[in-house]
């Protein structure tokens, strides 16, 4: 093979690479709970949820860029932690209520200070003044779960 027929297959190739990664980037972005500066959870840490088990805001000077969406960190350790193993941090169900994703699949925001993490997995809800729905979830946490996993998984598609 020549380097024009290899130039010739590999290039198309490599476009096409890039375009779905760059698909997947915008498709995540379109579905997650960001702010319009692409701020995840409203600029708090996601590892102190974690670590410090307390949601803490992040600082600007602790930034990382995870598929085109935003983290803010409270220290450099988090920072750090968060870059070797991301997906371990990232909330569950884009950053949604996980109650109302298991109760009626809707994207509904959430206050980032309501908070559960279960089995290695966080899990973020809207509270308000009259409801707190972890409080919900708490009660039905197997059913709605399953239900929010199923609700997710087609919106994802």
């Amino acid at each position: 093979m020549n380097q024009r027929t290899f130039i010739a297959i590999l290039l198309p190739i490599l476009l096409l690479s890039q375009s779905i990664g760059y698909s997947q980037t915008e498709m995540i972005k379109k579905h997650y709970n960001i702010s319009k500066q692409s701020l995840a959870i409203e600029g708090y840490d996601p590892v102190a949820y974690f670590t410090n088990n307390k949601a803490i805001k992040g600082l600007k000077e602790y930034m990382v860029n995870f598929q085109g969406i935003t983290y803010l960190f409270s220290s450099i350790t988090n920072k750090e932690l968060f870059k070797i193993n991301a997906s371990k941090y990232i909330p569950q169900y884009g950053g949604w209520c996980a109650f109302a994703m298991g109760s009626t699949g809707e994207k509904v925001e959430i206050d980032p200070e309501t908070f559960k993490v279960k089995d290695g997995k966080l899990y973020l809800f809207y509270h308000s003044w009259t409801n707190n729905t972890l409080t919900k979830w708490n009660k039905d946490e197997v059913s709605l779960k399953m239900k929010a996993d199923i609700n997710w998984s087609k919106i994802i598609l």
